[in-house]
C-alpha cells in the first residue's frame, strides 16, 4: 500500500532530508587519501548525534542479510556497486566511492547517496560519474503528477543504456517514508505510460547505479552485504528522496 504524504508530513521528511544531506557533504569532505572506511562512517555517526537523529541503516536486516547491517553508512569503493560495509581498508589515490546513508527524525526518513574520486580522478569514473547523475535529473525531472513509475524507470534507463552501461539486474528506487523502504518499487529501466500512476504526496527515493563494464550482473562478497560488479568494473550510485507535489518534484535530500 502506498501512503500520501501530507504537506506538513512533506516538511518534516525535509528536516530528515537535509540530515542527510549535511552527513554525505561531511563525508565526502572528510574522505581522502589514507582515510579509512570506518572514519568515514564515524564522520557520519557524528551528524546524527548532532542533529538528534537515529539510523535506518544501522541493524537494518532484510531478508537476503546473514547478519544486521553493522554501521550507519554504506560505502562501496570501485567495483563495488551498494551496500559496502565501512571496514579498516585505507583509501587511496583514484579510488571511486559511493556513499549512501540515511537518517530518521522526528520518525521520517531520508536517504540519498553520491559518488565521487579520491585523488587523481580517471576520465571514465567522472563519466560514469556524471552519467549516474544525469539519470537521477531524469528520473526526478519524470516524478510529476500524473506520470507514471515507469516514465521515471524509462527516463533513468534510456540515460544509462545510452552511455553503454550496465543496470544492476532487480536493483533500484522505493517509496520511503515513516519506514526506509516502502511502496512502490522505482526500477531503474522499464517502459514508459505503465505503472502506478504519480499523485501528490507520494515520496520516492530514486536511485540510479551504473556500472561501467556493461553488463547487469553482480555478486555478493564474503560479508553478504556489498554486491560487487562480476567483471571486476566500477560502478557508480546516485540518489535522493523526492516528493511528487503539485507544484513539481520537490527534492528532500538536496545538498
Amino acid at each position: 500500500m502506498v501512503e500520501l504524504k501530507t504537506d506538513t508530513s512533506i516538511d518534516a521528511m525535509y528536516e530528515a532530508g537535509q540530515v542527510v544531506a549535511r552527513a554525505l557533504t561531511a563525508v565526502q569532505e572528510a574522505a581522502d587519501v589514507g582515510v579509512s572506511l570506518l572514519e568515514l562512517d564515524e564522520v557520519a555517526h557524528g551528524v546524527l548525534r548532532e542533529a538528534g537523529a537515529t539510523s535506518p541503516f544501522l541493524g537494518y536486516r532484510p531478508s537476503f542479510a546473514p547478519t544486521p547491517f553493522p554501521a550507519v553508512l554504506c560505502v562501496s569503493v570501485n567495483d563495488a556497486i551498494v551496500h559496502g560495509v565501512p571496514g579498516r581498508y585505507r583509501l587511496r589515490d583514484g579510488d571511486l566511492v559511493s556513499i549512501d546513508f540515511g537518517a530518521e527524525l522526528g520518525g521520517w526518513v531520508g536517504d540519498s547517496a553520491l559518488s565521487f574520486v579520491v585523488g587523481t580522478p580517471r576520465e571514465a569514473d567522472l563519466r560514469l560519474i556524471e552519467t549516474a547523475e544525469r539519470a537521477l535529473a531524469a528520473g526526478i525531472e519524470a516524478a510529476v503528477v500524473g506520470n507514471r513509475i515507469g516514465d521515471i524507470a524509462h527516463a533513468i534507463g534510456a540515460i544509462c543504456r545510452g552511455a553503454g552501461y550496465g543496470i544492476p539486474d532487480g536493483f533500484g528506487g522505493h517509496g520511503i517514508g515513516r519506514r526506509m523502504h516502502e511502496d512502490p518499487g522505482v526500477p531503474n529501466e522499464g517502459r514508459p505510460g505503465r505503472g502506478m500512476r504519480l499523485r501528490h504526496g507520494m515520496v520516492l527515493a530514486i536511485e540510479p547505479m551504473v556500472v561501467a563494464g556493461g553488463t547487469d550482473y553482480f555478486h555478493a562478497a564474503p560479508d553478504g552485504w556489498t554486491l560487487k560488479t562480476n567483471d571486476g568494473s566500477r560502478a557508480a550510485h546516485a540518489e535522493h528522496t523526492v516528493a511528487i507535489t503539485d507544484s513539481g518534484p520537490r527534492i528532500l535530500t538536496a545538498r
